[in-house]
């Protein structure tokens, strides 16, 4: 290796074909032709994310209480025509807590650099 050259130090990786496909796709997608400008562009710059989802499944957890709540509600309708008060407001305290998760998650999203 040149000592004359400003980038002395060379690093090598292995993959396989499929992730030589990925990484060529990626590269066009960037608009980037060269392979080492690519390589060191991702390595110093790229980002890896790594989602914490667990705001998401107390959204899951909360949208199906909603849903039980609304079908057993329905069921009493559909039985004896009866539908009570504390039931809407139980499903509209759902509700509330869903888009007050969903904000959350919004502004988590958000805040990610792009």
């Amino acid at each position: 290796m040149s000592k004359n050259l400003k980038r002395n130090i060379q690093q090598l990786f292995r993959v396989d074909q499929g992730e030589l496909d990925l990484i060529q796709k990626k590269m066009k997608c960037a608009g980037i032709g060269n392979k080492n400008l690519y390589y060191r562009k991702m390595v110093l710059d790229g980002y890896i994310v790594r989602l914490d989802l667990s705001d998401i499944r107390e959204m899951t957890r909360l949208l199906s209480n909603v849903t039980n709540s609304m079908n057993q509600i329905a069921k009493r309708v559909n039985s004896n025509g009866n539908i009570y008060k504390n039931d809407i407001l139980k499903i509209q305290e759902n509700y509330e807590h869903i888009w007050n998760q969903s904000r959350e998650i919004l502004q988590k999203l958000a805040s990610i650099p792009r």
